[in-house]
């Protein structure tokens, strides 16, 4: 494989992610929320970084930027409506156009929702889909800035990915985001049996991610808004689809 993908856990449950093009001996990030697990990873592989990419402009995605610009000097690439939020930009994104890493290609992608100006990144190559804070594995991002309906939008379209595409998403709340699809949809066999596969991986101090569309598709109760198994659950069976996610998610920040 030409590409590694690491995942370096960041503060208290953040994750980054460390993109490394062998072919070009290039080295990217996605979001920077504490410098030192990067840097450590970086330097123990003996790479430079070329690139970060912020997915969104929370702090806890960008706090570790400026030791990472002074230590390896990379150019900085966000959103180009975001750009007044996020640090100093070399590299401005839009949506629906290419973001090149190396040889890499990666589709931009506009996830509003958890913010406004929230970017996603898929490769068709890798498999892979970076999410930041808009899908999460087996949840979804709080609605600080946008609307149920817009993020019910921005779902929608990682619904209809490839099912092998790998979810890198931006925090670990996997148990949580477990348990809470359990208080919804407990008779689900695929849940239940995924549940006991992610508290061993966390018992063991491992990641939750990547998940894949294809589990969160079974398993995602956002995902599955539009489902009878849910707004049935829900008592909303002749609700929107909109409305039955709004639900979910004022639940799911009471949890």
């Amino acid at each position: 494989m030409h590409t590694e993908i690491h995942t370096i856990p960041c503060l208290q449950d953040n994750y980054a992610y460390i993109i490394h093009n062998h072919k070009r001996n290039e080295t990217f990030l996605i979001d920077a929320p504490e410098s030192f697990p990067i840097i450590k990873k970086i330097e123990e592989k003996n790479w430079k970084l070329n690139k970060i990419v912020f997915t969104h402009h929370h702090s806890d995605h960008t706090m570790g930027t400026n030791d990472l610009v002074k230590k390896f000097k990379p150019i900085l690439a966000g959103s180009e409506t975001d750009s007044h939020r996020l640090p100093v930009l070399g590299e401005t994104l839009k949506v629906n156009e290419i973001l090149n890493l190396g040889n890499l290609r990666f589709d931009i992608i506009d996830v509003p929702g958890h913010t406004i100006g929230h970017l996603a990144f898929y490769c068709k190559e890798l498999d892979a889909l970076f999410t930041g804070d808009s899908l999460m594995a087996f949840g979804c991002g709080r609605l600080f800035e946008g609307t149920p309906a817009m993020m019910w939008k921005t779902l929608s379209q990682f619904k209809k990915l490839p099912l092998d595409t790998k979810i890198y998403s931006g925090h670990e709340y996997a148990i949580k985001n477990l348990e809470f699809a359990l208080s919804i949809d407990s008779e689900n066999k695929d849940l239940q049996k995924k549940y006991v596969q992610i508290k061993d991986l966390i018992y063991r101090n491992l990641p939750s991610v990547p998940s894949t569309i294809r589990d969160e598709l079974k398993i995602n109760p956002f995902l599955r808004a539009n489902t009878i198994e849910i707004k049935t659950a829900l008592n909303m069976i002749k609700d929107t689809n909109e409305n039955v996610f709004a639900e979910l998610r004022r639940r799911r920040d009471s949890f």
